[in-house]
């Protein structure tokens, strides 16, 4: 590769033959170097060790400070602050309101810090570990279930409500009834522990399912 002076100096050789009655282009051949490269080393401007520099341009389109701040203004409001920029635009579309693209809405909120969690869920929210439970005798810890049990009409079921004692692994009660209800798990469960002289907080209920009727019997003391 030849130095920034080396260059300007095959540039000023090339200048003074063309001056003398040679032709640019056979003066270019002998030093090696295309007429285009001469004329375009000739109109750049050099910087401090001789690279050519470039203008900075702006964008033609780029956001004014106004329509930056609507941009923004439009993205926090109550109708779309909980929506990415891939559905406000369409909105904006329907209410035939145009304020940027799609790419510069996520540029512009991107450089704001304001793209994360803009989605219509709850965010990440931090869970602790549930609280184990260990059972030592009967009684201590039940585990229920609701099974679908199949009749003679299709898409028609009944719903068995089972009871197992985790210990004994006896079913202590079951019931079957038309209908999935919180209501009827806490009605069987009460209907056993008072035939059973079952005690207040003496029994643990565990459950899988999403039912949330039973509420009364809590961790009795002593259990980790």
């Amino acid at each position: 590769m030849t130095s920034p002076a080396q260059r300007q100096a095959l540039i000023g050789l090339i200048h003074e033959a063309t001056l003398a009655g040679a032709r640019q282009a056979h003066a270019c051949k002998i030093v090696g170097l295309s007429a285009r490269t001469v004329e375009r080393r000739r109109q750049a401007k050099p910087d401090a060790v001789g690279r050519r520099t470039l203008r900075h341009r702006e964008p033609r389109h780029k956001l004014g400070a106004g329509e930056r701040a609507e941009l923004l203004s439009v993205a926090n409001s109550a109708e779309f602050g909980h929506l990415p920029p891939r559905r406000i635009v369409p909105r904006l579309a329907d209410q035939q309101r145009y304020i940027a693209s799609e790419s510069t809405f996520y540029r512009v909120l991107k450089a704001e810090k304001q793209l994360a969690h803009r989605r219509s869920e709850r965010p990440a929210q931090a869970r602790s570990k549930p609280r184990a439970v260990c059972a030592y005798a009967p009684n201590q810890l039940y585990s229920r279930d609701i099974t679908y049990l199949p009749t003679t009409v299709r898409g028609q079921y009944f719903h068995l409500y089972l009871f197992l004692d985790v210990v004994s692994r006896k079913i202590v009660d079951w019931q079957v009834y038309a209908q999935e209800s919180g209501v009827l798990v806490g009605e069987v469960l009460k209907d056993w522990c008072a035939r059973e002289a079952i005690q207040p907080n003496q029994v643990i209920l565990h459950s899988d399912s999403k039912n949330t009727g039973i509420r009364c019997f809590r961790a009795s003391r002593g259990f980790q």
